[in-house]
């Protein structure tokens, strides 16, 4: 083995490691929740999506960040309740705080531990669950928070949560 492949091999080894410990879960946000119906912006960086992004017409982040709320039928605090079960059976995913009309969940990487925030909101006048999640670290998620937004949303539309949702087969 050469030096470059053990120097390689020991910088892995310690990243992993850093993770593990914690270095990368970075720290719970203070300002999270719901405020006059909203959640918090969008970051400021290419590391979160945000079903309120349009709310923010000068923020830098908007049209990276927008994406669709959930539609649900019927009371919000079912919707987010169908929510919730869905996020318990989510790998690395943890509720944090659960109301009958909003939801705060975590969602940690398995080897790094690197943790995304989220945030679901029920307005049951406009039928929507808005949505926000961000990355605590790093100025780009490569998609990861939309991507798993966007896996939640199919999983909602299944079949079998029929009647909550609408849109359903």
């Amino acid at each position: 083995m050469t030096w470059l492949a053990v120097a390689l091999l020991a910088f892995v080894a310690s990243v992993l490691i850093a993770g593990r410990a914690g270095i990368f879960s970075g720290k719970e946000p203070i300002d999270l929740g719901v405020k006059a119906g909203r959640l918090k912006p969008p970051s400021v960086t290419e590391n979160s999506v945000s079903s309120q992004a349009g709310l923010h017409p000068g923020h830098p982040m908007r049209a990276y960040a927008d994406i669709a709320p959930f539609e649900f039928a019927g009371e919000g605090a079912a919707a987010i309740t169908r929510l919730r079960r869905i996020i318990e059976t989510t790998a690395g995913a943890r509720i944090v705080r659960a109301e009958p009309k909003y939801l705060y969940a975590q969602f940690e990487t398995r080897w790094l531990r690197f943790v995304d925030d989220a945030e679901f909101y029920a307005d049951d006048a406009l039928k929507l669950i808005h949505v926000r999640s961000a990355s605590r670290l790093g100025s780009k998620d490569f998609g990861v928070n939309r991507a798993r937004i966007e896996a939640m949303r199919a999983r909602l539309d299944a079949p079998a949560l029929s009647g909550v949702f609408p849109n359903e087969h």
